[in-house]
C-alpha cells in the first residue's frame, strides 16, 4: 500500500488577501508585510550561553525595510545584530533605547516579557 498524504494544513504563514502561502503569494510581488504592526521588544538569553539579545518582532515592514531598520537600530545602539525570519536581533539589553528610537520614528512599540 502506498504511503500517500491525503490532507495537510501545513502551509506556514498565508497571505491575508489571496490566502496562498507567502512564498506563492501573487498579490503585491515582493512587498509582503511580515508583521502585524504592534512591535514587541523582548530580551532573550536562551541558547546564547547566557548572553542577552534584544528581539524586535511584529514590525509591519517588508523584508527589505526590515534590513534597513535593522541597520538603523544597530547604528543607533552602537552594537551588532542581525535580521532573521522577520525578527531584528540586537546584541545586549537595548530595550529602552530601541523603544525610544521606534517611537521617534512613529512606530508603536511595547516591551514584552521579563
Amino acid at each position: 500500500m502506498k504511503n500517500k498524504l491525503v490532507y495537510s494544513t501545513d502551509q506556514g504563514r498565508t497571505c491575508p488577501e489571496c490566502e496562498n502561502s507567502l512564498d506563492d503569494c501573487t498579490c503585491n510581488d515582493g512587498s509582503n508585510v511580515l508583521g502585524s504592526g504592534n512591535a514587541k521588544i523582548q530580551l532573550e538569553t536562551k541558547g546564547r550561553k547566557g548572553k542577552g539579545v534584544t528581539l524586535v518582532k511584529d514590525l509591519a515592514m517588508t523584508a527589505d525595510e526590515l534590513k534597513v531598520m535593522g541597520k538603523k537600530l544597530k547604528n543607533h545602539c552602537g552594537v551588532g545584530g542581525a535580521v532573521k525570519d522577520g525578527t531584528i536581533e540586537i546584541q545586549g539589553d537595548q530595550r529602552e533605547k530601541i523603544k525610544a528610537f521606534l517611537e521617534s520614528q512613529s512606530i508603536k512599540a511595547k516591551i514584552s516579557g521579563g
